[in-house]
């Protein structure tokens, strides 16, 4: 939880310096770690995996609909292990306002997900 505490100063700082690309995954990394210190929390081991639809699954978490599909779409933000063909279409397709709007989508996540704590 304090990782990902850390990494919400990341994606906004990479925002400011216009790496909107990098902002998205410090973003997806901030979902990804909280999530799985949900399921700590719940007693459970958390599985290394990125999907964060299948993590909140794994946490007992009752989505809504709407939250369900920005977690699929926050998920794509993963470009850790992803091809360079990926990784550069991801990367035009991160402008400002895109970001800017999915950082929002990103930070209600991240604070109904602290919520249930």
């Amino acid at each position: 939880m304090k990782s990902a505490k850390r990494n919400v100063k990341v994606a906004e700082d990479s925002f400011k310096a216009g790496h909107y690309d990098w902002s998205l995954f410090f973003w997806h990394l901030v979902l990804e770690k909280t999530l799985k210190g949900l399921i700590i929390n719940r007693g459970k081991i958390p599985p290394p995996v990125h999907n964060l639809r299948y993590l909140a699954k794994t946490a007992g978490l009752n989505l809504t609909k709407r939250l369900d599909k920005n977690l699929k779409e926050i998920t794509g933000f993963n470009l850790e292990a992803r091809y360079d063909d990926y990784k550069f279409k991801f990367y035009k397709k991160a402008t400002s306002e895109f970001t800017k709007k999915w950082a929002q989508i990103c930070r209600e996540a991240y604070q109904w997900l602290l919520k249930k704590i």
